[in-house]
């Protein structure tokens, strides 16, 4: 076979439909938990976005990015923002910025960077990881002050940032308290560390604890929210800081093939989302602990209501009654309701503007169903 040759097709899938773990034919979820990554934008976003005045990102010139990007930069308290691709961008172009290669972040073992990231810091970095044992994502000041090296070490590589997460993605949507927040920034400061926050669902934890953004955002040197998530829009996210850090993440950004053109096309629909989507972020939070109330009386599922605080919702399936791969499967196989199973006996369910409270009704008897069957 020739060196330029490509490996045979796979099997197309039915219209309409997608392939299981096992190779089963799924049905389009009628109800959609396994992300708040899966909405949909909405007729009013979508016309915001057809309608959206354009011009040359790179150039500085598209008057829809420019407003995205001052309305994020505003609510964050930093001097400029930057709108990029995606989340994952968002992380990489700040640790870029924030540290040299063979230099070490300090973050939680449940961080997004470690798990879900590709190994980017290493790979387009060249940078080391130190994860911390916190508790549901969140660590604290002493932990920072026992992880980082000691800067006349010869032979340890340097400490260079913190990395937090708000809210905890693997810590079952947990906030991070302002004042751990500035405990912890504080702790990173004595040592000559910047901050950074992943700020992927920080709009969750604003609307779930009423701390402002800009509160939580002061102690970090950059932070970025996602447009993607609970906010409803079909892609993107934006990165804030300093002057100085977004001229050169603006650089890392053409870098890493970030660069855009008429990006107020997909700008839009994150203008719309900021004045429109975020105070109902607290219906995804009502549904979240509807969800799990109703999960924790059926017989066979471990979880505990008392942890969901925004829009997350992580349970277990006893090993006796099936693994959670096959009650994922079941579920959307003969119930059209979609959770993703994120362990042997680990499921997730995430909550967001395109499910309803009938539609968490439904979602317990179906998972009530599965299991009874």
């Amino acid at each position: 076979m020739p060196a330029f040759a490509v490996s045979p097709r796979p099997r197309k899938k039915p219209p309409g439909s997608m392939v299981s773990e096992a190779g089963l034919a799924m049905p389009v979820p009628r109800i959609e938990l396994y992300s708040d990554t899966q909405t949909r934008p909405s007729p009013a976003m979508r016309r915001a976005i057809a309608e959206a005045e354009v011009g040359d990102e790179q150039r500085g010139e598209d008057p829809t990015v420019n407003r995205l990007q001052d309305m994020v930069a505003d609510l964050l308290g930093k001097e400029r923002a930057l709108f990029l691709p995606s989340g994952t961008m968002c992380n990489e172009i700040a640790y870029r910025v924030w540290a040299r290669p063979g230099e070490e972040i300090i973050l939680d073992r449940t961080a997004h960077a470690l798990h879900f990231e590709t190994g980017g810091p290493a790979a387009l970095s060249g940078l080391m990881t130190r994860p911390l044992e916190g508790t549901r994502g969140v660590f604290d000041a002493e932990m920072v002050h026992a992880a980082v090296r000691p800067r006349d070490s010869r032979h340890a590589p340097r400490s260079a940032l913190v990395s937090i997460e708000q809210t905890s993605n693997l810590g079952g949507g947990r906030v991070w308290p302002r004042a751990r927040i500035e405990e912890v920034a504080e702790a990173a400061r004595d040592h000559g560390l910047s901050v950074h926050m992943d700020g992927a669902r920080l709009l969750n934890a604003v609307v779930a604890s009423n701390v402002s953004a800009r509160d939580y955002a002061a102690p970090c040197d950059s932070v970025w929210i996602d447009l993607s998530k609970g906010l409803g829009c079909p892609v993107g996210a934006v990165l804030a800081g300093g002057e100085e850090f977004i001229e050169e993440a603006f650089r890392c950004k053409h870098q890493f093939g970030g660069a855009m053109r008429q990006a107020g096309i997909i700008a839009a629909a994150g203008v719309y989302a900021l004045e429109h989507n975020v105070e109902r972020l607290a219906e995804d939070h009502v549904n979240a602990k509807r969800l799990a109330e109703g999960l924790a009386q059926i017989a066979g599922l471990q979880l505990d209501p008392a942890e969901v605080e925004t829009n997350m919702i992580y349970f277990d399936v006893a090993p006796a009654r099936m693994t959670a791969r096959e009650l994922s499967e079941r579920l959307l196989a003969r119930h059209g309701v979609r959770i993703g199973a994120v362990g042997a006996q680990r499921l997730r369910a995430v909550t967001h503007l395109d499910v309803t409270g009938p539609d968490i009704d439904d979602a317990v008897q179906a998972v009530r169903a599965a299991l009874t069957a």
